[in-house]
């Protein structure tokens, strides 16, 4: 890297609230967003059924419109309208909006696309006989209409596109945009990532993976028994540390490492060695194994197997040291947003680090001795450390690591 790449600005739409601020309050007072749902496939599709999930809490349509003065809905899925949200809160906070052009890029990350836009329109055709689709579905539903929406609204005209990795699309679109940055090919990268899946079919889908709870996500908890799907979107603001101090930037954070790794093991087992892979070189590059302390902000999905491959990776990793680090898992709160996952981890673990706060894992029934870690429960914990790991293991054996630590 040749250039040193901070962060300015955070935006986020969650079950929790559709601002950064929402969201961290939530998170810090541990007020899940985690709630049971009747998910009616209409008349042309089996009994509806309840299912465990976390909705982006309020009108996310109403929020958006109302901050950009204009109608943007109609050409829009919700996962790009999350997208869009989440983008504008950070590039205001960063002092950006109505100022970008060519030297700007923007990376969003997605598991899936256009979900809410597809079925709609399948049980128009399909069940209803429907002759003609919405005009705007195919760029509605595209994976890269989010990123694309997000360049049309702020005048980014640099490098953008979108990347899809599952759990990991928003850790990869963190470091490629980074790495835009510090090759020289960019000033500014609006990053993130941004899922809406909380649709019928798409549901019944995870059921049959059996990777759903059918209570509510217990991230590395005795009696866990699965994830809760999450919805929204995360977006960060990152510049190169010399055009954030030329314009006065405030700084809130910068980025000091990242790795990632491919399993090539097992669609949906997790790996030691592959989560080691991605772990070590983001610790090596932000020069953090013998640190006092570092809020590891875990992938902690609440499945069985994932929970308990993290702990023996952490303890891989740190030794003897893994047990001072504190532990937070978020998903416990906002769900899981797939490809929004670590971006949204980013922007509460970068709250928590500015307020010296971690948010204390919710919905534990018990100590479960394959979790042996520091895990912050019951409520938010003080911390003293200025550094930040986040962790997002995908299926398809696809890994992330990303480190930050806080502008002092």
């Amino acid at each position: 890297m040749t250039h040193r790449i901070v962060v300015t600005g955070l935006g986020a739409v969650s079950a929790l609230g559709l601002s950064v601020e929402e969201t961290w309050t939530a998170a810090r007072d541990g007020v899940g967003g985690i709630a049971p749902m009747l998910f009616d496939p209409g008349p042309n599709g089996p009994e509806g059924h309840t299912t465990p999930v976390a909705m982006v809490k309020g009108d996310a349509l109403a929020a958006t419109e109302a901050a950009l003065g204009r109608r943007v809905g109609a050409s829009l899925d919700a996962f790009g309208l999350y997208a869009v949200k989440a983008s504008h809160e950070a590039l205001a906070q960063a002092g950006l909006v109505g100022t970008l052009g060519a030297r700007t890029a923007a990376v969003y990350g997605h598991g899936f696309a256009g979900l809410h836009t597809l079925e709609e329109g399948f049980e128009r055709f399909y069940g209803r006989k429907a002759a003609r689709l919405h005009p705007l579905t195919v760029p509605k539903v595209m994976v890269s209409a989010p990123v694309s929406a997000i360049a049309m609204e702020f005048g980014i005209k640099g490098p953008v596109f979108g990347v899809t990795s599952a759990c990991s699309s928003s850790g990869h679109a963190i470091i490629q945009g980074s790495a835009l940055l510090a090759s020289g090919m960019a000033d500014v990268a609006v990053v993130g990532g941004s899922e809406a899946i909380n649709t019928p079919g798409c549901l019944r889908a995870w059921e049959g993976l059996q990777a759903m709870s059918p209570t509510t996500c217990r991230p590395f908890s005795e009696g866990r028994d699965g994830m809760a799907i999450g919805e929204g979107a995360a977006s960060l603001v990152l510049e190169t540390l010399e055009h954030a101090q030329g314009r006065g930037a405030t700084i809130l954070a910068e980025l000091t490492g990242s790795g990632m790794s491919s399993d090539a093991f097992h669609w949906t087992q997790p790996s030691l060695e592959g989560a080691l892979a991605a772990m070590r070189p983001a610790v090596d590059q932000a020069d953090i194994l013998d640190a006092a302390q570092i809020l590891i902000s875990a992938h902690g999905t609440g499945t069985p197997l994932n929970d308990k491959n993290e702990t023996q990776a952490v303890h891989a990793l740190f030794g003897d040291r893994a047990k001072r680090h504190p532990v937070i898992a978020t998903k416990s709160l906002h769900g899981h947003l797939i490809g929004a996952t670590l971006a949204l981890q980013g922007v509460i673990g970068l709250e928590a680090l500015r307020h010296g706060l971690a948010p204390a894992i919710q919905n534990y029934l018990g100590p479960d001795p394959d979790c042996d870690l520091d895990l912050v429960l019951g409520e938010a914990r003080p911390i003293e450390t200025d550094t930040l790991m986040l962790n997002a293991f995908a299926f398809g054996g696809l890994n992330t690591t990303i480190i930050f630590k806080r502008w002092a």
